[in-house]
């Protein structure tokens, strides 16, 4: 099965089998929220393990 190259840039398996993805809520109205809320939107977030068996198969891994 083909990788589905738009997944690779959005999604990033750690060595342990985790998917990974960019935390939701960092594209606008930002000036609202506070410093230290943005600076943790910063980190990658776990996702759940349905969506993670989802990903899985899309990214052929």
């Amino acid at each position: 099965m083909k990788t589905r190259k738009s997944l690779t840039k959005r999604f990033k398996i750690t060595k342990n089998g985790k998917v990974m993805r960019r935390a939701v809520g960092q594209d606008h109205l930002l000036s609202k929220q506070s410093s230290n809320k943005r600076r943790g939107l910063r980190k990658m977030v776990k996702m759940s393990e349905p969506e993670t068996k989802i990903i899985r198969k899309l990214l052929g891994k």
